[in-house]
């Protein structure tokens, strides 16, 4: 029998990538925890931030929001997400995710299953909100 090491891993250790918009940390994935199968994360949105338009050809979403309220626009249709609820975002269907509030709002996102590579994980939609941002790993801040 082979032992797996289950790893701790703090939303303040993983870097913020911003390049889509937002604070989108990745707390649980393949870089931070050795994850095989998916990964789990955390979005910040302040009041009139938003995740541009994106979808992913391998993996559903899972968004649940744990302060505020959310906007997700899936195909285009407007879909409002209070504190204590979620939504299944399909694979290959285009979504957005808007803070149209006035405060800061926060989501646990998980995605699964993984994409063979993680640049095929993403297709961007619309343009960037931060395109020039780079994501540095915990080691390379350090």
């Amino acid at each position: 029998m082979t032992e797996v090491a289950i790893r701790k891993v703090a939303v303040g250790d993983v870097v913020a990538n911003r390049r889509r918009g937002g604070e989108i940390r990745v707390v649980l994935g393949p870089q931070t925890a050795g994850a095989k199968t998916g990964f789990l994360g955390v979005l910040t949105l302040g009041a009139g931030e938003f995740v541009s338009e994106h979808y992913h050809p391998y993996s559903e979403e899972f968004l649940y929001v744990t302060k505020g309220s959310l906007v997700v626009r899936a195909a285009g249709e407007p879909i409002t997400i209070e504190c204590g609820e979620g939504v299944l975002v399909p694979k290959h269907m285009p979504h957005r995710v808007e803070n149209p509030g006035t405060e800061t709002a926060e989501a646990v996102f998980h995605l699964c299953p993984l994409a063979p590579r993680p640049e095929l994980g993403h297709v961007d939609t619309e343009d960037l909100p931060n395109p020039d941002h780079a994501q540095l790993s915990v080691q390379e801040r350090s």
